[in-house]
């Protein structure tokens, strides 16, 4: 799956956020190490998702952009 995410320079590095995903930023000392850091807290952050909603009754629903 492709997510947007927002990258901003900071004193320390970068900041790196997913709008998508409420509460799912990371950080990284550079660019490229702050975007790998948002992979693993996207991947964290879908998993945690499926995790809470196991033996709940869920439904997809397709929205057309």
């Amino acid at each position: 799956m492709r997510y947007m995410v927002k990258l901003e320079k900071t004193d320390e590095g970068y900041a790196v956020w997913c709008p998508g995903l409420p509460g799912c930023w990371s950080q990284g000392a550079t660019e490229e190490e702050a975007l790998e850091n948002i992979k693993d807290a996207i991947e964290t952050y879908l998993a945690t998702v499926e995790e809470l909603l196991k033996d709940k009754t869920t439904r997809s629903v397709e929205v057309a952009v």
